[in-house]
């Protein structure tokens, strides 16, 4: 890209989740990302852990690019006071705009809209469209069952090896941003 700074796009879920860890990795995410200078890219809604992200960047003055189609403006109550707020016709362009505008890819606990991110990043970083860093937090667990699947899959003699390599997993949201700070340092 050729900005100075780097962009981070965040995954996660419209909605909180059933723990309270959730909440938290998502808040301690956000402040992470603005403590760097990173600005956060997500999907602009201001509920569930998409909410509590941008807030918390936000809140430790970080920059914000939010993407949300038009569809969703009110479902997932668009959050207008980003630093950026793009509104896209349809879930495509939304897919597109957050994948070209950040230098790495960080998948929070979420549902069906954050495997749908994650697996098509997955699957272009397989194919050599890309080799910005894909991250799952792993908060309590959450992505384990999505980690053995993906080990499965290679297993099962279904992908190269190579696809495991594609996904850096974090336990915390320090471990995180020692795998994002190595990426971007890579990645010059």
């Amino acid at each position: 890209m050729s900005r100075n700074r780097q962009s981070v796009c965040v995954y996660c879920g419209s909605r909180m989740g059933a723990r309270a860890a959730y909440g938290e990795a998502a808040r301690a995410t956000g402040v992470m990302l603005a403590s760097n200078g990173w600005r956060l890219v997500y999907g602009a809604g201001d509920v569930g852990l998409m909410g509590e992200v941008a807030r918390a960047a936000q809140g430790a003055g970080g920059e914000t690019f939010g993407v949300i189609p038009t569809h969703l403006l009110s479902l997932e109550v668009g959050k207008r006071d980003l630093s950026t707020f793009v509104v896209t016709e349809t879930m495509h362009e939304r897919k597109k705009v957050m994948f070209m505008n950040a230098d790495a890819v960080v998948v929070l606990p979420g549902g069906g809209g954050s495997l749908d991110e994650f697996f098509e990043v997955l699957t272009w970083r397989q194919l050599g469209l890309h080799a910005k860093p894909i991250v799952l937090l792993n908060t309590g667990g959450y992505w384990d069952r999505l980690v053995a699947l993906i080990d499965g899959i290679v297993d099962e003699g279904f992908a190269d090896a190579s696809l495991r390599d594609f996904v850096e997993v974090a336990s915390t949201v320090e471990a995180l941003e020692a795998v994002l700070r190595r990426g971007f340092a890579t990645r010059g």
